[in-house]
Formats: C-alpha cells, sequence, structure tokens
C-alpha cells in the first residue's frame, strides 16, 4: 500500500505518502487511498492530530503526469480533479487537525495539499510552486488552496510564472507556520501535535469547523454564526471542566463531551 498510517498512543496518527519513485504523487490510486484514510482517522476516537508527510527525497510534486497523458478524455480527466478537490475538502472539513510536515518539493497539487492542511511546517530546504503554467495547464484547482492562506500579488507570481519558492518565503507569506533544519522538523512538528493533542477532542472540532465556515461568511452573519457556536461549545462538559480548572488552579480532565 503506497499510503501508511502509523499511530501513537498519545493520540498523533503519521498519514505517509509511500511513493518515492513517482514523488509521492496523487494519482488516481493515491487519492483514493488518502481519502478512505483521513475518513477512518477523523472517525477514530483515539485519533487527536493527523501529520501528513511524503516518504523519499519529497512530499508531494503533485499530478502523476504519465497517468494524466494517458486519461486523453474529458471525462477521466474531471474525475481526477473532482477526486483531488474531494481529498481536499476531506481535510478542511474533517473533525480532526492536520499538520503537513514537508521536505524537499510540494508542488502543483502537493502544494494544494499543503495550504490545506491546518498547519504546515518545513524543512528549510523545502520548495513550494504551482507550475502548471510551464506545461500549458494552469493550476487552477491548487491556486483554490493556496489563494486561501496567502495574499493576491504572490499567489498571481506564483501562478504566472510557475517559479518555486523557498520555505523562508514561503513562512513569510503564510503558506507555512515556519521552517526549521532536517534534524529538527520532526521533533517540532511533533511538539506541537502534542500540545493539541493535550486539549478538549470536542472543543477541536468545533472549533475547526467554526473557523473556516465563518470565514467565508459576510462579517454580521460570521458573528450570528460563531456566537451561536460558542453557545454550543459552553454547553459540553468540557468546557464547564475548562473553566473550573483554570479558577481552581489545577489541570483539566477532558471528557470530550
Amino acid at each position: 500500500m503506497n499510503i501508511k498510517v502509523k499511530n501513537f498512543l498519545d493520540g498523533i496518527s503519521i498519514i505517509t505518502i509511500n511513493e518515492p519513485e513517482t514523488y509521492n504523487s496523487l494519482s488516481f490510486k493515491n487519492l483514493r487511498d488518502l481519502i478512505k484514510v483521513f475518513q477512518k482517522l477523523n472517525k477514530d476516537k483515539h485519533t487527536k492530530v493527523i501529520i501528513l508527510e511524503g516518504a523519499g527525497k519529497g512530499f508531494s510534486a503533485g499530478h502523476n503526469l504519465k497517468e494524466v497523458k494517458s486519461l486523453k478524455i474529458r471525462n477521466k480527466y474531471q474525475k481526477l480533479f473532482n477526486l483531488c478537490s474531494k481529498l481536499m475538502l476531506e481535510i478542511v472539513e474533517g473533525k480532526k487537525p492536520v499538520i503537513a510536515k514537508v521536505h524537499g518539493a510540494a508542488y502543483a497539487a502537493g502544494c494544494q495539499l499543503v495550504a490545506s492542511c491546518d498547519l504546515a511546517y518545513s524543512s528549510k530546504d523545502a520548495l513550494f510552486a504551482t507550475p502548471g503554467v510551464n506545461i500549458g495547464l494552469f493550476c487552477s484547482t491548487p491556486m483554490v488552496a493556496v489563494s486561501r492562506k496567502i495574499n493576491r500579488k504572490p499567489m498571481m507570481k506564483m501562478l504566472l510564472t510557475g517559479e518555486p519558492i523557498k520555505a523562508t518565503f514561503a513562512k513569510e507569506i503564510g503558506l507555512i507556520n515556519d521552517c526549521f533544519s532536517k534534524s529538527r522538523l520532526n521533533s517540532e512538528v511533533f511538539k506541537v501535535a502534542k500540545k493539541i493533542a493535550s486539549k478538549s477532542n470536542l472543543t477541536i472540532k468545533i472549533g475547526k469547523q467554526a473557523f473556516y465556515k465563518q470565514l467565508e461568511m459576510p462579517l454580521r452573519k460570521a458573528y450570528a454564526y460563531t456566537s451561536r457556536m460558542m453557545t454550543i461549545n459552553m454547553m459540553s462538559m468540557d468546557a464547564k471542566e475548562g473553566i473550573s480548572a483554570f479558577l481552581e488552579k489545577r489541570k483539566p480532565k477532558w471528557k470530550n463531551k
């Protein structure tokens, strides 16, 4: 299987795209397998945080161009791009926080995958690009995710030139949270994952859902929606426990209810 999953006792699960010979391409098979894995982990009560990584020299080069070239007919192209969009929505709309751990290249749909994750950290030598324009195929679906993370001018430069950007600049424009040396990347990502895993699962689920939904709303509607969500959150046992623990100066005991 090209998609591997490793589960840890502290509620952290690692998904590895394990097809280094194609630079972890997002083929039909890999997209389907990734969707299945994310769906399974989103339902898993023991999983609190998901880390997504690539095996071999880099994170993901995007779609498998040999496969894309072989499709030839409109219907098959549409199926591929729809399936890719389904994966991105599964990550964004899923219940669990997803952290991209990036090394090497994250190009085209691979860059889209990074942008779709809730958090992203990379090695300092990582490169990010939407290079479709170089081969006559504008990165239209990748830009949906990336343009929701960075501003228009740097986005358009990436799209129009196809040139890769370095990790330090990706951090500067908000595509990733931070970048580290290769030797530190894994420990730094786990540090963040463990911190998130220590929180109430229920609270994180409510908050993640509310965050993405309110982004697409007008200001007045966003406030009305988030006020409802905070009320729902406040009625949970965990909110009551968290407030009591804070006032009593003790560590909260989450029930995830």
